[in-house]
C-alpha cells in the first residue's frame, strides 16, 4: 500500500468514527437509566425508584394511603415498592436500611418512632437519596419535605370546635390513645390543653397500642373505671374503632375521635360518635410520591405539603360512605 493510500484510509477511518460519534449522540432517548442511589443524577429523565416504609397493612388509613402512593407512582413512571412494618419500629429500620442497599433514589418514610428511624434515613440521605416523610413529622433537616396534618394544630381545632358546639365546658371525659405513636401523642396533648381550658374534666387515659383489639379492650376498661363519663377522645383508627365496640349503640358516653371506617360510620349514624377528624391519606400518598420525583429530578424541596382535615359529623358524612363501603 502507498503511502498516499495509507494516509486517505486513515482520513476515511477518522471521518467514519465522528459520524458514528455524533448518531450515538443524536439517538439518545433521555431514558436511559441513571445511576443507583448516589450516582448523583438529578435530570428530569432521571430513573425513579421509591422505597416506602409503611407502619402496617391493616388499618385503612394506611391501606388508603398505599393506593395514593401507587396509582402516583403509576401516573409519573416511577417504581414503588411499600415494606410492612407491622407496628415494629425495628423491622421498620431494617426496611430502611434494605432499601439503601437495594439503591433506591427515592424514600418515603410513614414512622413509627420519629426518633428511631432517625440514623437509618442519615444513612441512606448520604447515599444520596431523597427523602420524604407522611403523617408523622421528623426533626427538622430529617428528610427534604413532610406530608400531611399539623397534628398539634388538628388535635386544638377539634377541641375548639367542641367548644363551639357548647360539648365541653362541665363535661367529663377519658382519652383511648396510643402510646408508642408520637404523633397520636401530639394530639392528644394539644386537645386536651384547649378543652381543659374551656372548662372540660379530664379523668384518665388509656392504650391501645395503634391495635384495634387492644384499642376495644383498653376504651372497656376505662368505661368499666369511669361510667359516668360524657365523652371518649380517641387518638387514631384504631382506638376509634375499638371505642365503638366498646361503647356499643346504647351507650351513653360519646366519642370524638380520629380516622373513619365503616363501623366508625356506623356509630355516626347510631348517635354513639358526635364527630371524627379526618384525614386525607390517599392524597397524602398521591403528594408524596410526587413530591419524590420532582425532588430525584432536581427540583426544590416544598418543606412541607400540608393536606387539611375535615371534622366529619353525621350532617357531612355522606361522600365518605363510597370509600367506606
Amino acid at each position: 500500500m502507498t503511502k498516499t493510500s495509507r494516509l486517505r484510509r486513515q482520513t476515511l477511518l477518522g471521518i467514519a468514527t465522528v459520524a458514528a460519534l455524533a448518531a450515538s449522540s443524536a439517538c439518545s432517548t433521555g431514558n436511559e437509566p441513571a445511576p443507583a442511589a448516589g450516582g448523583g443524577s438529578t435530570s428530569a429523565g432521571a430513573k425513579c425508584v421509591i422505597g416506602m416504609t409503611q407502619i402496617n397493612q391493616t388499618a385503612a388509613f394506611f391501606t388508603q394511603m398505599n393506593e395514593g402512593a401507587q396509582a402516583a407512582a403509576k401516573e409519573v413512571g416511577c417504581e414503588l415498592t411499600i415494606a410492612n412494618a407491622n407496628n415494629d419500629s425495628a423491622k421498620q429500620n431494617s426496611d430502611i436500611e434494605n432499601f439503601t442497599t437495594q439503591g433506591v433514589n427515592g424514600l418515603i418514610v410513614v414512622a413509627i418512632d420519629v426518633n428511631g428511624v432517625l440514623p437509618a434515613i442519615k444513612a441512606a440521605r448520604a447515599k444520596g437519596i431523597k427523602a420524604a416523610a407522611i403523617d408523622a413529622k421528623l426533626n427538622d433537616g430529617a428528610v427534604e419535605t413532610f406530608v400531611g396534618v399539623d397534628n398539634e394544630k388538628a388535635g386544638a381545632e377539634a377541641a375548639q370546635w367542641m367548644v363551639d358546639k357548647g360539648l365541653a365546658k362541665g363535661k367529663k371525659y377519658g382519652v383511648v390513645d396510643a402510646k408508642n405513636s408520637f404523633i397520636q401523642n401530639q394530639r392528644e396533648d394539644s386537645f386536651r390543653k384547649a378543652i381543659d381550658a374551656a372548662g372540660a374534666m379530664f379523668t384518665q387515659s388509656v392504650s391501645g397500642e395503634n391495635v384495634q383489639e387492644k384499642a376495644a379492650t383498653a376504651a372497656q376498661n376505662l368505661i368499666t373505671a369511669q361510667p359516668d363519663l360524657d365523652f371518649l377522645y380517641t387518638t387514631g383508627e384504631p382506638a376509634t374503632v375499638g371505642a365503638v365496640s366498646a361503647v356499643g349503640a346504647s351507650g351513653k358516653t360519646k366519642i370524638v375521635g380520629w380516622d373513619l371506617t365503616r363501623e366508625v360510620i356506623a356509630g355516626l349514624d347510631s348517635g354513639v360518635v358526635t364527630a371524627v377528624i379526618q384525614q386525607d391519606p390517599k392524597t397524602e400518598g398521591e403528594k408524596a410520591v410526587k413530591e419524590i420525583k420532582s425532588l430525584i429530578g432536581g427540583g426544590a424541596a416544598a418543606g412541607f405539603i400540608d393536606v387539611p382535615i375535615t371534622i366529619v359529623t353525621k350532617e357531612n358524612v355522606e361522600p365518605y360512605r363510597k370509600i367506606f363501603p
